[in-house]
């Protein structure tokens, strides 16, 4: 494997750390107040599958003989640094809310602004997506993206459903 793609791999593990403190810092401070979180069981199969996906990517990768496609290497890279910007957006939309957790609090509020007014999940559909997507394809892991994707979206589907459940129940106007 090439020295920049060794270099992808260490900065997305680094950014997907922090943002895994950041989360696990907001939650400390919604369960504090007395927030609930649903659909635990799911969340840590979402995150066992995170973490096999992109050991998965960087197997596969480590296994080519032969050279990567830069072209699709630098559009994954792309489409890695697009989806970071926007799981930025998201965090500052939701502020102390954002986790990669379903937690609500009694005082929780239904955020509506930012990528929100556009897209009801933008966190899945215009972050987690396209960062393994871009993630394979900076790789060259067509098997990963192939198999593994799809894997993911069960788990992935199943969160959206649960966070869907859970904001109707708790807001009126979700819906």
């Amino acid at each position: 494997m090439s020295l920049p793609l060794i270099g992808f791999i260490v900065v997305a593990f680094c950014w997907r750390i922090a943002t895994v403190f950041i989360s696990a810092r907001h939650e400390r401070a919604l369960k504090a107040h007395g927030a609930i979180e649903y659909g635990v069981l799911n969340s840590i199969m979402l995150a066992v599958s995170h973490v096999l996906y992109y050991l998965s990517a960087i197997f596969e990768a480590s296994l080519r003989s032969g050279n990567i496609n830069s072209t699709l290497s630098i559009v994954g890279v792309a489409i890695y640094i697009a989806a970071a910007l926007v799981l930025v957006s998201v965090i500052r939309s939701l502020g102390d809310l954002w986790t990669i957790k379903i937690i609500l609090s009694g005082t929780h509020r239904l955020v509506k602004s930012g990528l929100f007014s556009f897209v009801r999940h933008p966190n899945y559909f215009l972050n987690i997506i396209p960062e393994l997507v871009g993630f394979g394809l900076a790789l060259n892991a067509f098997w990963t993206l192939t198999i593994g994707l799809p894997l993911y979206l069960i788990p992935l589907t199943i969160r959206i459903r649960q966070e869907e459940a859970v904001m109707a129940q708790r807001f009126s106007s979700y819906r």
